[in-house]
């Protein structure tokens, strides 16, 4: 089969949760209803165990698809690569990723694949660190079903890339928040600064304001009020409280819309701050 006429599966891989749509090609591109399929975290194992059996299941039912995969911030780990305007080379780059990756996580690294984003000395990247287990693990249930994966993709790089045009000011901090889990990206004059990746341990609004100020206690600069983009799908109703000296910019913006395998939130609300893992 021409790969111009493969049916696409579209899907957002989490703990607990597996979201998805399928576009089927011909003449005229079909897309099908949005699916949310949940199931248990592991408690043995990998936290992706569950959530992997139920995507082979769906992939059974796609066979012979191109694969498009969002992975949950949840099986994530990410470090900022500040400009260092003597890295150059990709050679040097991938060394100076390892560097950094091992100065927080130490030898957890080398059972990571790290993924960098585009490299600039002058403005650096980010490093994002995949388990190898979960992507060897992937590709065999992809090529058990025919199907051929044909993008992995960090949330936090698909959130940032689609609405990068939107993002404005010297200081950006952009906040992704999903079930049990809060990803902060900052950069200050467009230069990576810290991306901080961690489990939501009380409730979202709260753990959201605690990392914030954090933040600008870290980086010796506060204004009387500050911004942050908000992109947070499972959490519609999240806001930050008067006074707080934030002030939410939600996402999305422009004219860019959500992708329709994103998260949305469930209707059972009491578990939305729980982490899974």
């Amino acid at each position: 089969m021409s790969p111009l006429w493969r049916d696409q599966i579209h899907i957002f891989l989490a703990p607990t949760r597996v979201d998805w749509v399928k576009r089927k090609r011909g003449w005229r591109s079909v897309q099908t209803d949005r699916v949310t399929e949940q199931c248990n975290s592991s408690e043995a194992g990998p936290v992706w165990a569950a959530a992997l059996q139920l995507l082979e299941n769906i992939l059974q039912q796609a066979a012979g698809s191109d694969v498009f995969i969002i992975l949950s911030n949840h099986f994530l780990r990410y470090v900022a690569l500040p400009p260092q305007i003597e890295i150059t080379t990709p050679e040097e780059v991938k060394s100076y990723a390892d560097f950094r990756m091992r100065e927080v996580y130490a030898e957890r690294v080398d059972s990571w694949v790290l993924s960098i984003s585009d490299w600039n000395p002058v403005d650096g990247a980010v490093c994002a660190a995949i388990p190898r287990e979960l992507i060897l693990q992937l590709e065999q249930s992809a090529s058990i079903c025919r199907c051929k994966i044909k993008m992995l993709e960090p949330y936090l790089a698909s959130v940032y890339d689609r609405w990068e045009a939107q993002l404005k000011g010297d200081k950006l901090y952009l906040a992704i928040i999903e079930t049990g889990r809060i990803c902060l990206a900052i950069k200050h004059h467009g230069k990576w600064q810290s991306v901080r990746n961690q489990r939501i341990l009380h409730q979202a609004d709260q753990d959201l304001l605690a990392a914030l100020d954090q933040e600008v206690i870290w980086s010796g600069t506060k204004e009387a009020l500050e911004f942050v983009y908000l992109f947070a799908p499972e959490h519609p109703r999240l806001s930050l409280h008067d006074g707080s000296g934030w002030s939410i910019i939600p996402l999305p913006a422009g004219k860019m819309p959500v992708l329709a395998h994103y998260p949305v939130a469930t209707t059972n609300h009491s578990e939305l701050d729980q982490c899974p893992g």
